[in-house]
């Protein structure tokens, strides 16, 4: 069995720039490009931002097909998207969390979650609460090896 870490962190709710995507949970790269090229079609590509995705569905209960899931990105200023169609403003829940540091390729994270749900979170004493789980992906899978990439695997507990 792997060791892993799990730290407890109140998070200040937050609002995302996010694309819709319904179908397999590894496929949201491709939601997470559409909303790329959104941005940088409005100059709006910056350092700053941080890449979210939002997890509404148990993949173990929910068909593959009709996973809902959404790319976001949290931007340093609000940004106006009414009326777009296709970017609309998701909010984040603020409040407690149970934050899991994944370290490799995205394809290893089922693993992780299995873990988080299936050992950490039934041993500890905390429930999960009622919202989508999200994940931050904390540097480039274009300019880092998947061996290295990191992700915060972000599970909101009561």
């Amino acid at each position: 069995m792997t060791m892993r870490d799990v730290v407890i962190r109140d998070i200040e709710g937050f609002d995302v720039l996010s694309v819709d995507h319904v179908g397999p949970y590894m496929q949201i790269g491709k939601a997470f490009d559409t909303l790329m090229g959104w941005l940088a079609s409005r100059g709006l590509l910056s350092n700053e931002m941080r890449m979210i995705g939002i997890y509404y569905d148990d993949p173990t209960a929910v068909a593959e097909g009709e996973l809902r899931s959404k790319a976001g990105v949290w931007l340093p200023r609000a940004v106006d998207v009414s009326g777009d169609g296709l970017v609309s403003l998701t909010s984040i829940a603020g409040g407690r969390y149970a934050v899991l540091r994944h370290k490799g390729p995205y394809a290893d994270m089922a693993s992780a979650y299995q873990w988080l749900y299936g050992e950490w979170l039934v041993n500890s004493e905390h429930e999960a609460a009622d919202a989508p789980v999200f994940e931050e992906y904390l540097n480039n899978p274009k300019e880092t090896a998947p061996a290295n990439l990191l992700t915060d695997i972000c599970l909101p507990v009561v």
